[in-house]
């Protein structure tokens, strides 16, 4: 059994049901944004599926697919299962288990300005996996921000498919394209509607409320060398230090695109830390003797 739920319904171009400059800084990684976002679709979901939840035995949960670093719907996705959790708690049912789909990743291309089939193209060749014993005949919720051409969805099914996963699977969307006339890059227009330059970028990186996904560390990485500088120049050496962690941790230092950005971020940390290392030691050997 397959059902889908969706909290917003977009139907006209020019007339959005969420705000815009929200969704933006969410997809750019404003993490009180997911909270929020996550607090809204958990209440209109279980609103209309509330009974049918507490039905299940077990409830897996499945954020969008990734590898090593989180999509922006993943922290939302963390907000949905606390709520979840909570609601699950409070009617004397066993907490949800969090699940994921691995995903390699193989492009860098921002796929929010394409239609149904180029989106398909694209990430049909990326490599995916499901633990299929670990949800078996279970009842499933797959989690993304937006739905808009349906490849993702259409990904997931071919997954479940190709591992033979039986069970009652929902997708559950924070927002969804209903108008086929609409095209797809309007997608592209939700996530930059906040963030139009580095400075932009910068500001959220630096904000209390930020958390890196996979979209920040890409566009970061994908910048011109001047652009590229410019935002780690402006950053603390903590987040250029987790910039750099996440980037290797997914293996971008393999992507040729992706190279002289992280070449350049290694070698401003080293120098940093060898520059604090030297006027420690300086310090140091200036200190009176006993």
């Amino acid at each position: 059994m397959k059902t889908r739920y969706s909290l917003h319904k977009i139907y006209q171009r020019d007339t959005c049901p969420f705000c815009e400059e929200d969704y933006s800084r969410f997809k750019f990684g404003d993490i009180s944004v997911a909270e929020k976002f996550g607090k809204e679709l958990f209440n209109g979901f279980i609103h209309e599926y509330g009974d049918f939840v507490l039905s299940q035995l077990e409830i897996v949960l499945f954020p969008s697919p990734y590898y090593t670093i989180p999509t922006a719907s993943n922290f939302l996705c963390q907000y949905f299962k606390e709520m979840l959790n909570q609601f699950l708690f409070e009617n004397n049912r066993k907490a949800c288990i969090e699940g994921k789909i691995h995903r390699n990743q193989t492009y860098v291309q921002d796929y929010g300005n394409m239609d149904f089939k180029q989106r398909l193209s694209l990430i049909s060749n990326d490599s995916y996996y499901i633990d299929k014993n670990f949800i078996q005949d279970k009842f499933c919720l797959f989690l993304d921000d937006i739905k808009i051409t349906g490849s993702h969805e259409s990904t997931v099914d071919k997954i479940l498919e190709q591992f033979n996963v039986a069970g009652t699977f929902v997708f559950i969307y924070y927002a969804e394209l209903m108008n086929d006339r609409i095209h797809p890059n309007i997608e592209n227009h939700y996530n930059y509607f906040a963030v139009k330059t580095t400075q932009d970028v910068i500001n959220l990186v630096n904000d209390k409320s930020f958390q890196f996904n996979t979209r920040v560390v890409k566009y970061i990485l994908l910048l011109d060398e001047v652009g590229f500088s410019y935002v780690i120049q402006n950053i603390s050496s903590t987040q250029q230090s987790r910039l750099l962690n996440l980037a290797i941790s997914n293996n971008y230092h393999q992507i040729k695109e992706y190279r002289s950005s992280i070449k350049i971020l290694k070698n401003k940390i080293w120098l940093s830390t060898y520059k604090k290392g030297k006027e420690r030691a300086s310090v140091l050997q200036s200190l009176p003797l006993d």
